[in-house]
Parts: C-alpha cells; structure tokens; sequence
C-alpha cells in the first residue's frame, strides 16, 4: 500500500505539480507580461455574463481600451450574442476550457475535447479559431506543458483577489493601481458564477476598473489585446537581435580586414571578391589524398579563405538554403579557374603542392576535386569550431537555429585538393579545360540538396 501511494505521488508529481511549478516560477512556454513602454494587458476569466460582461465592454469603448476575454465555453454556448458583442468590438477571445474545473483532475483527452468544444462554439459565433488559452487557475498538466494542445497558453503577472465580494471596490482598486505598469498581464473576472466565486463580485470590479482606466488615461498608458503585446515582443526581439547580429558582423568584418593586412593574403578576384589564399608551410600530419598525392609536413600550399563580406551578403540576401546553395557554387566556379590559372602561369607557385582551407562541410566539396577528412582535435579545431559556429549562425538564413539540427553537422573540416587536379580540371591550359554546362548544373541540383553544412561554411579566417 505505501509503495503504491508512493508511485501514485511521483506520478502525480510528473503530470500536473511539476510542470505547474516550472511554468508559474520560470514561465516556460507559457507568456506572463510584456516589456512594452505604454502598453499593459486587461484579460478577463469565466465569462461571457449576460448582465457584467456587456457593462464591462461599455466601460472599455469608453475609455478607448482593449482586452482579452478566456472564455469557459458553457457560457459562450449559453450566450453566444455577448461572445459576439465581445468579437465585433475588437477584443480578443481565448479558451478557458468547456467547464471551469482544474487540469489537474481531467484526463488529457478529456482536456482535448473539452478544448475542442469551446473552440468550435467560438468559431460558429466569430468565424475565426481562438489560438489562446488560459487554464483554469492557471493550472497546467504535463500535456499542456508538451504544447500538446496547439495552443498559446497565457497565464498574468499580475491578480487582484477580485472574484471575492468581500475585497471590495475601494481595496481591489488601490490593489490594482499599484500594478499599472506597462508590460502588466492583470487577471481579472466578468462573471462571478465560477466555483469560488462570489456572483455579485464583478460589480466590485467594475467600479475599481473604471478609476484605474482613468488614471491609466491620465498617464497614457493603453490597454491592448494579449496578441498585440505578444507580436510587439517579437518584433522587439527581432530588432534586439538585429542589432546584436550587426554589432557581430562589423567586429568580424573589421577583423578580416586586420588579418588580411597582417597574413598578406590576396584575392583571386579583387573586382568581386570571394577566394583569397596566401602561400603558406603546411604544417598537419601526412594525408594522403584521392588521386594519391601525399600532402606531408614542410610542402608549400595555398590557404583558401572566403571573403566574410561577400558571405554575408549573399547569406543575407538568401530566403532559403538552396538559395544560398546555389550562389555559393557559383561563387566557387567563377573563382577557381582563375585560381587555377594563376598557379600555373606565377613562377611563385612552381612548389605548390595542393590547395588547403578548414571548414564545416561534411559532404559536397568534393564535387569540386576537394579531399574531405576530420579536423584534428586540438587547440586549432577547437577555436576553428567556435569561430565557424559564429560565422554560420551570422550568414545563414536559418541563424541560430540551424546550429540545433545535429552536432555531426558543425564538426571542422580538412579541405585539400593536389595542385595537379586544380590544374587539369579548371585551369585553360591544363589537360582538362572547363567541364560541360551540364555537369555543372547536375552539379548545382546535387549540391543544392544538401543540409547546407558546406554552402553556409567557407573556409575559415
């Protein structure tokens, strides 16, 4: 008997406390209150009531305020013209499930029908499906947790008391007063015929709301629907990061153009510049590469590095990874046979054993004659890593996200290719000139296939 309370407590622990707990204390997935600068947000639980929640819209027209209605879908069944009084005037409406009962004490489909219901009765009376929903008491399941349900759970920052009638006016606005700030989410009740509840309460309400509208007036702050203030965060975030990602680009961009000053690299194409190398010692174990030529420790190579500025902008001006894909090998065919050619005419380059870069490519390069193997742990790959993590989260239209899609991806490459075959395949007077157009484009369709580990790369600075 004690083992099975037991198991019984760890499980509901694991479905309902634990997930409540995260998501009141830390609020996750779930939003609380905004950081707007003027804006806070009304929201109001358990009705529609045919007597206070028409009072309360004739408040809110007055002074000019919008808000946010989770409705308990027994009472939108029962009073479908106030949920449309509440749509027409232009207030948002969310769910507060069927029934008002706790999460807690219904199974997960019960919770899913119960959702289902409510947003069907929405909808017949609007025409448009709620995406918002508050649960009752604020009270979520695992479930709800797991975003199981499909939608925005909204909780507040800020609750009054205000279903009890016993608060009083004078109490509940002094309460609610010393909350207007901008960012607020206020939790507060329409219909006082809820388990709990007192019926007479939203009377109280009323009167308090009213003063704090007009000071709220006073100080130009406005009350807006739950969707508004979540849409002003993103787009707050976004400029956030916009700033940042700029602030990233200009430090990198400035170091390029130290490191090109200091490692004298040139560049195959200085008009349009992509390719630019530098005669270098390799100093890596011994590879022995595709075509059998050994790179030892000691031959001369030329180091390739992308141009960052023109990754960016190609990156940036890229809606998708094939995009991007296909910029990037065009890119590398219009540089390489110019490459190739300089090799081959530059008595310089007469020791020039091969071609090497470091980059995250798992697969493709080797389309253009490249050797692809692992990067040596150590110091190198280390810093490698970490400066081409940045340099993809920067360039790529996925950002930061495509950095999630699989740590096989993002490990540091060895890019190599003999001098012999840069020569014969891409140089004019090598034993093989350029390949036909339609190699190229069988080309372009393979590589444009790939999860972009290579196109998004480069080579490293």
């Amino acid at each position: 008997m004690q083992t099975l309370l037991l198991w019984l407590f760890y499980l509901s622990s694991f479905y309902a406390f634990i997930p409540g707990l995260i998501t009141r204390i830390f609020g996750f997935r779930v939003f609380r209150r905004g950081t707007g600068k003027q804006d806070f947000a009304l929201t109001f639980d358990d009705g529609p009531d045919p007597v206070y929640t028409p009072q309360l819209l004739d408040l809110l027209k007055r002074y000019d305020m919008k808000a946010t209605f989770f409705l308990v879908g027994s009472h939108a069944e029962s009073h479908p013209d106030v949920v449309k009084q509440i749509h027409e005037e232009g207030h948002l409406i969310g769910i507060h499930n069927y029934i008002h009962k706790s999460n807690w004490l219904m199974r997960p489909k019960t919770v899913r029908m119960q959702l289902k219901r409510t947003d069907d009765i929405i909808y017949n009376v609007t025409g448009e499906r709620p995406t918002f929903y508050r649960p009752p008491w604020g009270i979520v399941n695992l479930f709800d947790f797991a975003k199981n349900s499909g939608y925005r759970i909204v909780l507040w920052s800020a609750m009054f008391g205000d279903w009890r009638s016993k608060t009083g006016s004078d109490k509940l606005a002094k309460r609610m007063l010393r909350k207007l700030k901008p960012g607020e989410v206020m939790l507060l009740h329409d219909c006082g015929t809820t388990v709990g509840a007192n019926p007479d309460a939203p009377v109280n309400m009323l009167i308090a709301l009213e003063q704090v509208l007009e000071e709220a007036q006073r100080r130009n702050l406005k009350s807006i629907r739950i969707d508004t203030m979540i849409n002003s965060e993103k787009k707050l975030q976004k400029a956030k990061l916009s700033i940042m990602k700029r602030m990233v680009v200009s430090l990198w961009l400035l170091w390029e153009k130290v490191f090109h000053v200091l490692f004298q690299l040139e560049t195959v194409t200085p008009k349009d510049p992509m390719l630019h190398f530098r005669p270098i010692s390799y100093q890596g174990k011994t590879v022995t590469m595709d075509d059998g030529t050994r790179l030892e420790k000691g031959d001369q190579v030329l180091e390739l590095h992308f141009d960052n500025k023109k990754l960016f902008r190609i990156g940036s001006r890229s809606r998708s990874e094939m995009q991007l894909a296909i910029q990037m090998i065009r890119a590398m065919q219009k540089d390489l046979p110019t490459l190739a050619n300089m090799v081959l005419e530059r008595p310089e380059y007469m020791d020039i054993k091969g071609l090497y870069g470091v980059t995250m490519i798992s697969r493709g390069p080797e389309q253009f004659g490249f050797h692809v193997q692992d990067l040596p742990q150590g110091l190198f790959a280390s810093s490698a890593r970490i400066y081409l993590k940045i340099l993809l989260s920067v360039i790529h239209p996925k950002g930061q996200s495509r950095l999630k899609e699989g740590s096989q991806k993002m490990e540091p490459k060895l890019l190599m290719m003999p001098v012999d075959v840069l020569i014969n395949r891409y140089a004019e007077k090598g034993s093989r000139s350029y390949r036909s157009p339609k190699q190229d484009s069988a080309e372009e369709h393979e590589l444009s296939d790939l999860p972009i580990g290579s196109a998004s790369q480069g080579l490293s600075s």
